[in-house]
């Protein structure tokens, strides 16, 4: 096994790797709506949560040098089902094209009182 971890992810007191490498598979911690520089959560509700949680599952995909098309799953944690369609549309919007297979679950309140977590796994080449 390979543990990654970012610049960000140094910070965490969590005891988990943010991801780890086995047999060709990246698997991704779920990662919050966190600015992993300055620790906050972005103002502005789901939108830029959003966009920040996909973010740092970015920066993680840098880490291990592979590409957000190499994504095969995600699962997308949030705590009220009514941010759905607004989380479709940011992550499809990054995504583009590629579609990994996915799944937008319900919960109750996230760490950090953030609305949106999310985990991937990914092909590494």
């Amino acid at each position: 096994m390979k543990f990654i971890e970012t610049d960000g992810s140094k910070k965490s007191s969590g005891h988990y790797s943010p991801a780890v490498v086995h047999n060709g598979i990246l698997y991704i911690s779920g990662q919050l709506s966190i600015d992993q520089l300055t620790g906050n959560v972005p103002q502005g509700g789901i939108i830029p949560e959003t966009k920040q949680a996909l973010e740092n599952l970015y920066n993680i995909l840098k880490v291990a040098g592979v590409d957000k098309n190499d994504v095969i799953q995600c699962r997308i944690y949030t705590p009220n089902v009514e941010y759905w369609d607004t989380i479709n549309a940011v992550y499809a919007e990054f995504f583009g094209n590629h579609k990994p297979a996915r799944a937008i679950v319900p919960t109750t309140d996230l760490h950090h009182n953030c609305l949106v977590e999310i985990e991937a796994i990914a092909a590494v080449k």
